[in-house]
C-alpha cells in the first residue's frame, strides 16, 4: 500500500486521497473489502476529530469488553 500512496498526487484540496489508492487496486483487480460492525467517522479536521473523540467517549468504543476503560498513562509532569 505504501508504494501506491507514494504514487498519488495531491488533490485540488492539496490532500492525498485514499480513493486514488483504492482506484489503483481496482485497476489491478486486487481491491477487496470487509464489512465491519460499528460506526465510522472522518477525523480529517479539528472539528471532525473532536466529533470522533466525543463519539468514542459516548459509545465506549475505546473499551475492551470485560476489562473496562484502557489505562491512562501518566504524563511526566504529573
Amino acid at each position: 500500500m505504501f508504494q501506491k500512496i507514494g504514487k498519488t498526487k495531491p488533490s485540488w484540496r492539496n490532500e492525498l486521497e485514499i480513493t486514488d489508492v483504492n482506484n489503483m487496486y481496482l485497476r489491478e483487480s486486487t481491491l477487496t473489502h470487509s464489512i465491519l460492525d460499528g460506526w465510522w467517522t472522518d477525523a480529517g479536521t479539528f472539528e471532525s476529530l473532536l466529533r470522533a473523540t466525543n463519539m468514542v467517549a459516548e459509545s465506549g468504543a475505546n473499551k475492551i469488553p470485560g476489562r473496562g476503560a484502557p489505562p491512562r498513562h501518566a504524563r511526566s509532569d504529573e
